[in-house]
């Protein structure tokens, strides 16, 4: 029935709860952490700090965060059961699919509600070593138990790769974490809090949160991203590649976003670190199909306020550390963990069930059914 609420498509400009989490500035692109301007924390400040930030609310006592150190490392050895599951996933399926059914598998009965740091520590601990022992025994290596004596980010990435990274490669890889760790009430993290909302587990969450970000709208696009450089070439390609795109009226990946109105902090940041550790022919790539293409989309959209987005130049940085395409949108999922993990304590401290209303525009109450009901 007809509604004199105002509808807004997507939840456009609906403010659904507060939080003290992180605060996303669209149209001054900024991004906070707990108070912390997002450049104030990348480079420099180690994950687990951000992790200790997220989850306790203030800076640990020293870096990177003992507290969480010793809580990850506690938890990187996945119960036995999880292990089974995860080792009986088919190899040669895309890792993000293998992910969900791993983060569905962690929901073996242990977590429960309400959600609590200890199960954020399990989550953000196991996600990355079942993902790597996944992506390891797919590709018909063995896998590679974690090292309690490295960090997160030399740990997942040395894991997966085979071999010790490279200390430049450690660096770029754990900023990225830390730039992807939260970001306000995206569309994942909003999965999340409404699975929370009717006191389901975290692990269960998680999974909603996997399934929405998977979609190339959300954070399934640096992998595009990457073909898309590969498709233009060469810089000089970089004007006459876009033209035809935009003819075609087909998109450009890791341009424009929902929240920015202007430059995305995150991915400002990642075009330094990409200055630092990519290949120059590829950065220099990367900057040609950037400036061509905001040139183009603004000059077929007057006005509008369009940019890249953290998918552009955290492809390229993705790319650097010697991670393979597959694992760009899982990688995304690893980082934001700790967001999910934050989300779900804040839900849960405060609950209440996640139920918006819809207006029902389909035909009028009172029809009849057009043949006779059956009796009993």
């Amino acid at each position: 029935m007809a509604s004199a609420i105002p509808i807004a498509k997507g939840l456009d400009h609906v403010v659904v709860d507060r939080s003290s989490i992180s605060w996303v500035g669209g149209g001054t692109g900024e991004l906070v952490y707990r108070g912390f301007d997002i450049d104030a924390l990348v480079p420099g400040v180690p994950y687990e700090s951000v992790v200790h930030l997220l989850l306790y609310g203030e800076p640990p006592s020293a870096d990177p965060s003992p507290e969480v150190a010793a809580a990850l490392r506690a938890h990187q050895r996945p119960p036995p059961g999880v292990l089974s599951i995860a080792d009986a996933i088919p190899a040669g399926q895309p890792p993000l699919e293998a992910l969900r059914t791993i983060l569905s598998a962690l929901g073996d009965g242990s977590f429960g509600y309400p959600p609590t740091r200890e199960d954020g520590f399990r989550l953000i601990a196991q996600a990355p070593v079942l993902l790597a022992r996944y992506v390891r025994r797919s590709a018909g290596g063995a896998p590679i138990e974690p090292d309690p004596a490295l960090s997160h980010a030399e740990n997942y990435l040395g894991m997966v790769t085979g071999r010790r990274p490279a200390p430049a490669a450690v660096r770029a890889l754990e900023s990225y974490l830390v730039l992807l760790a939260d970001h306000g009430m995206n569309a994942s993290t909003f999965a999340l809090r409404v699975a929370i909302s009717t006191q389901s587990d975290l692990a269960s969450a998680a999974t909603a949160a996997l399934a929405t970000l998977k979609g190339p709208l959300h954070g399934g696009a640096p992998a595009k991203v990457s073909e898309m450089l590969d498709a233009v070439g060469d810089a000089g390609r970089a004007e006459a590649w876009i033209a035809e795109r935009l003819a075609r009226k087909e998109i450009l990946f890791g341009f424009g976003h929902r929240a920015y109105k202007t430059e995305d902090p995150r991915n400002l940041l990642l075009h330094a670190i990409a200055r630092r550790v990519a290949d120059p022919a590829r950065l220099r790539l990367a900057e040609a199909v950037e400036d061509r293409g905001l040139a183009a989309l603004r000059a077929a959209k007057p006005g509008a306020r369009l940019y890249t987005n953290v998918e552009f130049y955290g492809a390229v940085v993705l790319e650097s550390v010697g991670l393979p395409r597959e694992l760009f949108t899982p990688t995304f999922a690893v980082a934001r963990t700790a967001g999910w993990a934050a989300h779900a304590l804040e839900q849960a401290a405060d609950n209440r069930l996640i139920r918006p209303e819809m207006e029902y525009v389909g035909p009028p109450a009172g029809r009849r059914w057009p043949r006779p009901r059956a009796t009993a």
